[in-house]
């Protein structure tokens, strides 16, 4: 397995052209932008990047042009849960095989109310098909997006079974009290809260980082944030990155981030969004932008 690193990871938004096809050159550029701003990892292919409006065939295409275009594998954990094990197999496989980290991986989510044992099946049939000691499972915990939670008990039947496959978890419940109980529960497994408004307090209890999609505007406050948290200033930091997540989260997350990155860099080719996904309409652009002048963004 690679070494794991630490620190703010940006799930990163994806680009298309005119016509909604990927595009890889505003992709790469991107990558290498937020690992130049301070982000410590990259998650291609999270819920911020559209990803399960992507093709496998373009999340394939769009991660060889990222390891290509100069950025290091071993700072990748790449989004490969599907709803269908063959499709998430093939995506795992893809990631490990370009020496990826490691793997961020939903639970088959288009069937809800599975038994605890059937999500542990479907994990274990993965992690047996793609058997590669290189893997290296990061759960993906959004029952608000994916309907389908992770439950203490299939995390620790998960653990007993695989201890160095499935070594870490995103908990994106949005629920602080889930958050301290991986903590305080699951000694020794990595944990990254979804969102830098409680990044400081986890922090405190052990986790590694966080990753959260204002990474993909705001590396260089994330990262001052996690530089610091042991420190004096530290509570300042926080307030800061969190006036910050909630003046963009006053929006739509996704679109209201490809409008962020469409105006710093004066490119509004940033403002496309693939289907069903809509862009801001001018009152809530005008909306989002007072609100991040009164974070002092």
């Amino acid at each position: 397995m690679i070494d794991q690193p630490n620190g703010v990871f940006s799930p990163v938004l994806t680009p298309f052209h005119g016509d909604l096809s990927p595009d890889p050159e505003r992709f790469v550029a991107l990558c290498r932008r937020l690992i130049d701003e301070g982000c410590h990892g990259l998650v291609p292919f999270g819920t911020t990047s559209e990803a399960n409006s992507l093709s496998i065939e373009e999340r394939e295409g769009l991660l060889e042009a990222l390891v290509e275009g100069g950025v290091d594998p071993a700072l990748l954990i790449v989004g490969t849960g599907l709803a269908a094990i063959p499709d998430t197999v093939r995506l795992t496989r893809h990631a490990v095989g370009l020496g990826c980290a490691g793997v961020l991986m939903l639970p088959p989510f288009y069937y809800k109310g599975m038994s605890d044992e059937g999500l542990f099946a479907a994990y274990a049939e993965v992690i047996e098909r793609v058997a590669d000691e290189r893997l290296a499972i990061y759960l993906y915990h959004i029952p608000k997006v994916s309907g389908v939670a992770i439950s203490p008990k299939l995390i620790g039947s998960l653990r007993d079974a695989y201890p160095d496959t499935v070594i870490g978890i995103k908990d994106s419940s949005g629920d602080w009290d889930n958050t301290r109980m991986l903590l305080e529960d699951f000694p020794g497994l990595r944990v990254f809260p979804g969102s830098e408004l409680i990044m400081l307090e986890a922090l405190r209890l052990g986790a590694v980082g966080c990753i959260t999609a204002t990474a993909n505007v705001n590396a260089r406050g994330l990262a001052r944030l996690y530089a610091g948290w042991e420190g004096e200033g530290a509570d300042d930091l926080q307030e800061a990155a969190s006036s910050v997540r909630r003046a963009v989260q006053s929006q739509a997350m996704v679109p209201a981030l490809k409008a962020i990155v469409a105006r710093r860099i004066k490119d509004d080719g940033w403002l496309t969004l693939r289907p069903p996904m809509t862009g801001l309409d001018e009152n809530q652009t005008t909306a989002l932008f007072a609100a991040l002048d009164e974070a002092g963004f």
